[in-house]
């Protein structure tokens, strides 16, 4: 996930901006690797949420929220829930269009099923 997606949707939710600051600060300048052999070589990382941070679930949340409201039909037939999308159609070819939406508009938005 580009950090600037983050920002971009901390924003579109009516985030406050000293909380957007204080959140995208700590992904800035982002560049330790640890592993269980010691510290690697450092490198600038600029994609992804911290891995075992407690906000990194909440973070992912609010990206998702912002992306579908861009395009989310109506409830009942998406829903979130953590991680996870429960898409819903009246026939096999309308839920494979909708499946197609949201994957075509989220890989729009920079992010991969493969990051």
């Amino acid at each position: 996930m580009p950090r600037e997606l983050i920002s971009w949707a901390m924003h579109k939710l009516g985030v406050e901006e000293w909380l957007v600051s204080a959140v995208m600060s700590m992904y800035s300048g982002a560049k330790t690797v640890r592993t269980v052999y010691g510290n690697i070589k450092s490198f600038e990382v600029k994609v992804g949420m911290h891995q075992g941070s407690t906000l990194s679930p909440l973070l992912f949340m609010i990206v998702m929220e912002a992306i579908s409201r861009e395009f989310r039909v109506a409830l009942p037939w998406e829903l979130l829930y953590a991680d996870d999308l429960a898409v819903t159609a009246e026939t096999e070819e309308e839920l494979i269009k909708r499946l197609n939406e949201w994957k075509d508009n989220v890989e729009s938005k920079g992010m991969s099923q493969y990051e």
